[in-house]
């Protein structure tokens, strides 16, 4: 296993944390370290606690009563598991792409005007800015400009993810979550999606969930491997992948060939 170098500046620790339902132990003693503007994969089959953990680290795991969770999340200094504090703002400092868009039934442009106005723009000048700039972020700008009007739902489900990025970063977050974000889309799609990852990073430090071995070859700087809830091994894809040390990562990796 590869250690993260004394030079990565680590946005988001996980220390210790353990989820259960019941009596089952859905994550297993998680730690880790998110390094800065760069793109750490969780790798691993399914049902293995990836999304689980995506959501712990943005607290949606409080709306799910039958949850047991302990451990610590930090951004920073600040305890985000722990802490009952302005919990919407937590929240708004990490952009969750979903694995299939969910636009708001509103239009276009509305879309991506909500997240300014939940942090109480009102500037109409402003929020226009906004919009077209986030636009433009995710490559959608072009392809919609003479429809912002239009409900957001007679875009392309490619066209929707992006929206709903375009929608997330509105909010000025230091943190993208994307669980599966490509599954539902066609090979196009999908491959527009990991390009404007590649150039988001530059900005923006990104968590992806995927079980696809291809996709984390493409696009991680950092691997994190889990099986059974824990973590098995997490390094430089170049470590991992060419030098695994777990029977279960040789195994996944003979699979995924």
């Amino acid at each position: 296993m590869s250690p993260l170098t004394p030079t990565d500046s680590n946005v988001l620790t996980v220390s210790h944390l353990n989820v259960y339902a019941g009596d089952h132990h859905i994550l297993r003693d998680i730690n880790l370290e998110i390094p800065s503007n760069r793109i750490t994969v969780l790798l691993g089959p399914s049902g293995c606690g990836k999304t689980t953990l995506l959501k712990c680290m943005n607290k949606l795991t409080d709306l799910y009563k039958e949850l047991k969770v302990s451990g610590n999340i930090y951004i920073g200094n600040d305890d985000i598991l722990n802490t009952t504090h302005n919990i919407p703002a937590i929240r708004q400092k990490m952009g969750l792409l979903s694995q299939r868009p969910y636009p708001l039934p509103v239009s276009i442009y509305k879309n991506v005007a909500y997240g300014l106005k939940i942090k109480g723009i009102r500037d109409r000048k402003l929020i226009d800015f906004s919009v077209e700039k986030h636009l433009r972020e995710v490559g959608l700008w072009d392809e919609v400009k003479n429809r912002l009007n239009a409900p957001a739902t007679s875009l392309s489900i490619g066209q929707q993810q992006r929206l709903c990025l375009a929608r997330g970063l509105a909010v000025k977050p230091a943190i993208i979550l994307a669980d599966e974000p490509t599954s539902a889309l066609d090979p196009i799609s999908s491959k527009i999606i990991e390009h404007l990852f590649r150039e988001m990073k530059r900005h923006y430090t990104i968590v992806l969930v995927t079980h696809v071995l291809r996709q984390a070859i493409r696009l991680a700087d950092h691997v994190i491997f889990m099986c059974d809830g824990r973590i098995v091994e997490q390094g430089s894809p170049s470590d991992l992948f060419s030098h695994p040390q777990s029977d279960e990562l040789r195994a996944y990796l003979i699979d995924g060939n």
